[in-house]
């Protein structure tokens, strides 16, 4: 294992992510709710990637992914944990993780394809997922030792991986015993509504970091008093913030509750927001600025991604993007 020191470690599934515009009639016709992420086998992903009659567009997605990928952008030593496929999704995916800046050395290599992940995109900018997990689902609790986090100061993780319970309790204590502070991305209310009964203790126990959009904290707490819900998120760790989508995000350490004003742009596609959300705020908060800085960094990154279809901001406009950021150092 190489000695270098990385901010952020992401932990998830490196899924490679297909993305296709969509009408509102294509989501009503399949099964499962719009603006969700369910999960699939490869037979029902191979048969909705055949029925969506506009093109598809390849990038490695993921949430730990996307949100490392950004935060290697941004100048932080990045790596990631997961397992790759052993074909050419898992190449792919490998391939342009390191390309885009991350360090591939804590990849594990599975023996079936890698995961894949459609994303169904229609007019509201809305994007409704269906994954295959792949390869990434056969990572086991085996698989993963304190060696993993070694040299790393902070793990952030996605909370798909609480369908593994077994799996995420191990990438804790892990993470724990070698010193690292951990953020948690809630990532969905499928996910929230089958983990309720253990995430309340995950987040006292383990979380410093909690990420989760309005939906997400709804589900957690079955209620619309968001000032609330970050409020009693914060009692559980160190820092809590729920995303309001154009209502902009609350932020809450303790008995501090900062607002984050929205970037207000034309949306195109809202895949990755909530990730490149995670990374704005990460890259500030793994410096020591100000929650409201943080905040701030997030609400540039959600903007900029939601502009573009993907979870993949254009490399030319990375420069432009890191000088705002820092703009107020």
């Amino acid at each position: 294992m190489s000695n270098t020191t990385f901010d952020l470690i992401g932990v998830g599934s490196p899924v490679v992510d297909s993305l296709a515009q969509v009408t509102e009639a294509f989501v009503d016709s399949i099964p499962g709710d719009k603006g969700g992420m369910e999960l699939v086998d490869s037979q029902t992903i191979g048969e909705l990637m055949a029925k969506v009659d506009s093109p598809l567009t390849e990038a490695p997605g993921g949430s730990a992914g996307n949100t490392a990928v950004a935060v290697a952008h941004l100048g932080l030593p990045t790596t990631f944990l997961g397992k790759l496929g052993n074909d050419s999704g898992g190449e792919f995916y490998k391939d342009r993780f390191v390309a885009l800046g991350g360090d591939a050395s804590r990849f594990k290599i599975g023996e079936v394809p890698n995961g894949r992940c459609l994303s169904l995109v229609t007019p509201d900018s809305e994007r409704t997922m269906r994954t295959d997990l792949g390869a990434a689902m056969t990572l086991s609790p085996e698989e993963v030792t304190t060696a993993d986090f070694q040299g790393c100061r902070h793990v952030h993780i996605e909370g798909y991986i609480l369908f593994n319970r077994d799996l995420m309790f191990k990438v804790l204590n892990s993470a724990k015993a070698a010193g690292c502070t951990v953020s948690l991305d809630l990532a969905s209310f499928e996910v929230v509504g089958a983990t309720k009964d253990i995430l309340a203790d995950i987040l006292s126990e383990y979380v410093d970091v909690v990420f989760a959009n309005e939906e997400e904290a709804g589900a957690l707490f079955d209620s619309k008093d968001y000032d609330k819900m970050v409020a009693d998120l914060a009692g559980m760790c160190d820092v809590a913030v729920v995303k309001l989508g154009k209502a902009g995000s609350l932020i809450q350490q303790g008995n501090k509750l900062e607002r984050i004003a929205p970037n207000v742009v034309q949306a195109v596609d809202t895949t990755g927001a909530g990730d490149l959300w995670a990374s704005g705020f990460l890259y500030g908060w793994l410096r020591g600025r100000p929650l409201a800085e943080c905040g701030r960094n997030g609400s540039i990154l959600g903007a900029e991604i939601v502009q573009v279809m993907g979870a993949a901001i254009p490399s030319e406009r990375w420069p432009h993007i890191k000088a705002a950021l820092d703009a107020a150092l």
